[in-house]
């Protein structure tokens, strides 16, 4: 009953705990966020960067393969991510999550994402393809998605002690999850919120100045506002 008794005396607690919330202008960590009660409101923009295929790369393929290949997706990632003063947060198996709330977070959030399909399509792609060329003869390309929104986003601290993390709630920390599994040709896809914020040296390039990101309609958007949104398949080399 030991077991029966801890769940439901902390279901109860927590149902009947006061908020202690403040807001926040910085990326919180664990030990800044208290277990019991404790949370931090903040506006932040959103980056989910999810590894395509993984389920097949990891049943198809040798574990020792496919780890280089996560393993050099989530680094790149993470590498770029923290360039533009994005805060890393959350790993998921093959993706990761990026915070995003300084100055220009729109702007460094999109720039991410171009440049994350750089690391793709112009480095990991080609570079692993050629050492293990089983990889294409078996059918599998390295691809992947990124999704952006922002929100307001209360970030609070879940689990048991010595076994605990934070957890982000609100729209943009969904909402990107979703625009990451979304596959087709373009590999990075924001919502408009941010692309009506960022500064325009995000949204044009090359020598011409040509628009980076196509106006669309995510037809499984879970609210009809969100349904317009912006992709782009441009890559931005670090």
């Amino acid at each position: 009953m030991a077991l029966l008794d801890d769940l439901t005396n902390e279901t109860n607690g927590i149902i009947s705990q006061a908020w202690s919330i403040r807001d926040g202008v910085v990326v919180p960590t664990s030990d800044s966020v208290m277990l019991s009660g404790g949370g931090v409101k903040l506006e932040a923009v959103m980056l989910y960067a999810d590894l395509a295929e993984s389920t097949k790369l990891a049943m198809d393929f040798d574990s020792r393969v496919a780890a280089k290949v996560v393993k050099a997706f989530l680094s790149g990632c993470c590498r770029i991510i923290r360039a533009h003063n994005g805060h890393i947060r959350s790993f998921d198996g093959d993706r990761v999550m990026g915070v995003f709330v300084e100055k220009a977070k729109n702007t460094n959030a999109a720039t991410c994402g171009l440049k994350i399909n750089w690391l793709v399509k112009e480095l990991l792609r080609p570079r692993f393809h050629s050492k293990y060329p089983t990889l294409v003869d078996r059918g599998f390309e390295i691809n992947h998605g990124v999704g952006i929104d922002r929100s307001d986003v209360l970030v609070v601290r879940s689990g048991i002690r010595a076994h605990n993390d934070l957890v982000w709630i609100g729209r943009a920390p969904n909402i990107a999850a979703k625009l990451a599994n979304v596959r087709d040709r373009h590999q990075t896809i924001i919502t408009k919120d941010v692309f009506d914020i960022m500064l325009d040296g995000a949204k044009f390039g090359g020598a011409l100045r040509q628009p980076m990101w196509e106006a669309r309609t995510w037809t499984e958007a879970p609210v009809a506002d969100l349904r317009n949104v912006y992709s782009s398949d441009w890559w931005w080399r670090p």
